[in-house]
Protein backbone atom coordinates (compact mmCIF):
# COMPACT_ATOMS: atom_id res chain seq x y z
CA UNK A 1 0.00 0.00 0.00
CA UNK A 2 2.74 2.28 0.91
CA UNK A 3 4.50 1.46 -2.54
CA UNK A 4 1.71 1.89 -4.04
CA UNK A 5 1.17 5.22 -2.79
CA UNK A 6 4.98 6.64 -3.22
CA UNK A 7 4.06 5.31 -6.46
CA UNK A 8 1.28 7.37 -7.07
CA UNK A 9 3.13 10.81 -5.33
CA UNK A 10 5.87 10.30 -7.78
CA UNK A 11 3.87 9.92 -10.69
CA UNK A 12 2.16 13.21 -9.86
CA UNK A 13 5.41 15.62 -9.25
CA UNK A 14 6.53 14.56 -12.50
CA UNK A 15 3.20 15.39 -14.15
CA UNK A 16 3.36 19.05 -12.20
CA UNK A 17 7.03 19.66 -13.23
CA UNK A 18 5.75 18.87 -16.95
CA UNK A 19 3.33 21.67 -16.39
CA UNK A 20 4.11 25.22 -17.45
CA UNK A 21 4.83 27.53 -15.10
CA UNK A 22 3.19 31.56 -15.88
CA UNK A 23 5.54 34.25 -14.35
CA UNK A 24 4.28 36.85 -12.64
CA UNK A 25 4.13 39.35 -15.57
CA UNK A 26 2.09 36.44 -17.37
CA UNK A 27 -0.55 36.17 -14.12
CA UNK A 28 -1.16 39.45 -13.91
CA UNK A 29 -1.67 40.35 -17.44
CA UNK A 30 -4.54 37.69 -16.95
CA UNK A 31 -5.94 39.22 -14.17
CA UNK A 32 -5.49 42.42 -15.87
CA UNK A 33 -7.33 41.59 -19.01
CA UNK A 34 -10.13 39.98 -17.16
CA UNK A 35 -10.55 43.47 -14.75
CA UNK A 36 -10.27 45.73 -17.88
CA UNK A 37 -13.40 43.57 -19.91
CA UNK A 38 -15.31 43.39 -16.22
CA UNK A 39 -15.20 47.38 -15.85
CA UNK A 40 -15.96 47.90 -19.65
CA UNK A 41 -18.95 46.16 -19.32
CA UNK A 42 -19.96 48.13 -15.86
CA UNK A 43 -19.63 51.09 -18.47
CA UNK A 44 -21.93 50.05 -21.00
CA UNK A 45 -24.43 48.32 -19.20
CA UNK A 46 -24.75 51.58 -17.12
CA UNK A 47 -25.18 53.19 -20.56
CA UNK A 48 -27.54 51.05 -21.95
CA UNK A 49 -29.28 52.10 -18.35
CA UNK A 50 -29.35 55.19 -18.63
CA UNK A 51 -31.02 54.84 -22.59
CA UNK A 52 -33.45 52.48 -21.57
CA UNK A 53 -34.97 54.95 -18.49
CA UNK A 54 -34.73 58.16 -20.14
CA UNK A 55 -36.50 56.63 -23.02
CA UNK A 56 -39.01 55.42 -21.12
CA UNK A 57 -39.15 58.56 -19.10
CA UNK A 58 -39.69 60.35 -22.30
CA UNK A 59 -42.26 57.92 -24.05
CA UNK A 60 -44.42 58.72 -20.96
CA UNK A 61 -43.94 62.57 -20.66
CA UNK A 62 -47.19 63.29 -22.34
CA UNK A 63 -48.80 66.05 -22.27
CA UNK A 64 -51.71 64.13 -19.99
CA UNK A 65 -49.30 62.99 -17.86
CA UNK A 66 -47.94 66.74 -17.45
CA UNK A 67 -51.23 68.06 -16.50
CA UNK A 68 -51.98 65.21 -14.04
CA UNK A 69 -48.61 66.26 -12.40
CA UNK A 70 -49.57 69.79 -12.29
CA UNK A 71 -52.81 69.07 -11.04
CA UNK A 72 -51.40 67.04 -8.10
CA UNK A 73 -48.58 70.35 -7.69
CA UNK A 74 -45.77 68.08 -8.40
CA UNK A 75 -44.65 68.75 -11.90
CA UNK A 76 -42.24 71.23 -10.88
CA UNK A 77 -40.74 69.20 -8.19
CA UNK A 78 -40.66 65.82 -10.39
CA UNK A 79 -38.82 68.11 -13.38
CA UNK A 80 -36.02 69.12 -10.59
CA UNK A 81 -35.70 65.70 -9.63
CA UNK A 82 -35.22 64.65 -12.57
CA UNK A 83 -32.92 67.09 -13.72
CA UNK A 84 -30.80 66.02 -10.74
CA UNK A 85 -31.31 62.47 -11.26
CA UNK A 86 -29.90 62.55 -14.56
CA UNK A 87 -27.56 65.17 -14.07
CA UNK A 88 -25.96 62.81 -11.42
CA UNK A 89 -26.24 59.29 -13.38
CA UNK A 90 -24.48 61.03 -16.08
CA UNK A 91 -21.53 61.86 -13.73
CA UNK A 92 -21.33 58.18 -12.50
CA UNK A 93 -21.44 57.12 -16.12
CA UNK A 94 -18.45 59.42 -16.55
CA UNK A 95 -17.02 58.11 -13.47
CA UNK A 96 -17.15 54.37 -14.94
CA UNK A 97 -15.64 55.77 -18.09
CA UNK A 98 -12.83 57.26 -16.47
CA UNK A 99 -11.81 53.82 -14.31
CA UNK A 100 -12.19 51.88 -17.50
CA UNK A 101 -9.81 54.03 -19.23
CA UNK A 102 -7.45 53.89 -15.64
CA UNK A 103 -7.58 50.58 -15.68
CA UNK A 104 -7.30 49.93 -19.52
CA UNK A 105 -3.33 52.08 -18.84
CA UNK A 106 -2.45 50.38 -15.58
CA UNK A 107 1.05 48.68 -15.51
CA UNK A 108 1.48 47.99 -11.98
CA UNK A 109 -0.33 45.32 -9.67
CA UNK A 110 -0.94 47.88 -7.11
CA UNK A 111 -2.69 50.38 -9.47
CA UNK A 112 -4.63 48.01 -10.81
CA UNK A 113 -6.12 46.86 -7.45
CA UNK A 114 -6.56 50.65 -6.10
CA UNK A 115 -8.46 50.68 -9.58
CA UNK A 116 -10.74 47.97 -8.72
CA UNK A 117 -11.79 49.30 -5.43
CA UNK A 118 -12.38 52.83 -6.73
CA UNK A 119 -14.73 50.87 -9.43
CA UNK A 120 -16.62 48.68 -6.30
CA UNK A 121 -16.84 52.20 -4.29
CA UNK A 122 -18.10 53.94 -7.83
CA UNK A 123 -20.98 50.79 -8.49
CA UNK A 124 -21.91 51.14 -4.44
CA UNK A 125 -22.92 54.78 -4.53
CA UNK A 126 -24.30 54.77 -7.78
CA UNK A 127 -26.81 51.86 -6.94
CA UNK A 128 -27.09 53.59 -3.56
CA UNK A 129 -28.04 57.07 -5.13
CA UNK A 130 -30.62 54.86 -7.58
CA UNK A 131 -32.50 53.37 -4.21
CA UNK A 132 -32.22 57.36 -2.88
CA UNK A 133 -33.63 58.91 -5.38
CA UNK A 134 -36.39 56.00 -5.96
CA UNK A 135 -37.64 56.36 -2.26
CA UNK A 136 -37.80 60.41 -2.73
CA UNK A 137 -39.92 59.99 -5.78
CA UNK A 138 -42.35 57.82 -4.25
CA UNK A 139 -42.75 59.78 -1.37
CA UNK A 140 -43.34 63.04 -3.60
CA UNK A 141 -46.02 60.62 -6.06
CA UNK A 142 -47.60 60.09 -3.00
CA UNK A 143 -48.06 63.34 -1.42
CA UNK A 144 -49.48 64.58 -4.69
CA UNK A 145 -52.25 61.47 -4.79
CA UNK A 146 -53.11 62.16 -1.38
CA UNK A 147 -53.39 65.89 -1.11
CA UNK A 148 -54.35 67.02 -4.61
CA UNK A 149 -55.46 64.33 -6.56
CA UNK A 150 -59.32 63.69 -6.38
CA UNK A 151 -59.72 60.07 -5.57
CA UNK A 152 -57.00 60.99 -2.92
CA UNK A 153 -58.77 63.90 -1.40
CA UNK A 154 -62.00 61.85 -1.40
CA UNK A 155 -60.43 58.42 1.08
CA UNK A 156 -58.52 61.98 3.02
CA UNK A 157 -62.25 63.44 3.51
CA UNK A 158 -63.98 59.84 4.26
CA UNK A 159 -61.30 59.47 7.16
CA UNK A 160 -61.75 62.85 8.44
CA UNK A 161 -65.89 62.40 8.46
CA UNK A 162 -65.52 59.00 10.02
CA UNK A 163 -63.22 60.68 12.98
CA UNK A 164 -60.10 58.31 12.11
CA UNK A 165 -57.64 60.59 10.73
CA UNK A 166 -54.92 59.91 13.21
CA UNK A 167 -55.14 56.27 12.71
CA UNK A 168 -56.30 56.87 8.81
CA UNK A 169 -52.49 58.68 8.51
CA UNK A 170 -50.73 56.36 10.41
CA UNK A 171 -51.86 53.69 8.27
CA UNK A 172 -50.97 55.79 5.43
CA UNK A 173 -46.83 55.74 6.67
CA UNK A 174 -47.32 52.09 7.73
CA UNK A 175 -48.25 50.95 3.95
CA UNK A 176 -46.33 53.60 2.26
CA UNK A 177 -42.99 52.37 4.41
CA UNK A 178 -43.91 48.98 3.37
CA UNK A 179 -45.03 49.59 -0.34
CA UNK A 180 -41.63 51.16 -0.91
CA UNK A 181 -39.53 49.05 0.92
CA UNK A 182 -40.43 46.38 -0.87
CA UNK A 183 -40.18 48.48 -4.15
CA UNK A 184 -36.36 49.36 -2.58
CA UNK A 185 -35.78 45.69 -2.49
CA UNK A 186 -36.48 44.75 -5.84
CA UNK A 187 -34.64 47.19 -7.05
CA UNK A 188 -31.84 46.21 -5.47
CA UNK A 189 -32.35 42.87 -6.44
CA UNK A 190 -32.61 44.04 -9.64
CA UNK A 191 -29.09 45.88 -9.63
CA UNK A 192 -27.68 42.92 -7.53
CA UNK A 193 -27.92 40.86 -10.58
CA UNK A 194 -27.31 43.26 -12.98
CA UNK A 195 -23.66 44.47 -11.19
CA UNK A 196 -23.37 41.69 -8.34
CA UNK A 197 -22.12 38.94 -10.65
CA UNK A 198 -19.41 41.36 -12.09
CA UNK A 199 -18.64 42.84 -8.64
CA UNK A 200 -18.27 39.34 -7.62
CA UNK A 201 -15.63 38.34 -10.38
CA UNK A 202 -13.49 41.84 -9.98
CA UNK A 203 -13.47 40.91 -6.00
CA UNK A 204 -11.40 37.72 -6.84
CA UNK A 205 -9.13 39.31 -9.16
CA UNK A 206 -8.42 41.43 -6.57
CA UNK A 207 -7.46 38.58 -4.44
CA UNK A 208 -5.48 36.96 -6.88
CA UNK A 209 -3.60 40.26 -6.92
CA UNK A 210 -2.81 40.40 -3.32
CA UNK A 211 -1.96 36.68 -3.42
CA UNK A 212 0.43 37.73 -6.54
CA UNK A 213 1.92 40.72 -4.02
CA UNK A 214 2.48 38.54 -1.14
Amino acid sequence: MVDELELLKKDWQRKEAQLPKLTYDEIYKMIWKKSSSIVKWIFYISLIEFVFWAGLNIIFSDAESMEELKAMHIHTAIIVLNFINYGIILYFIYKFYINYRKISFTDSSKKLMKTILSVKRTVTQYVWFNLAIFTVSMIISIYGVLIYDSKGQQVVDNAIQNGNTTVFWILVVIISIVLIALLLLLIWLFYRLLYGILLKRLKQNYRELEQLEV
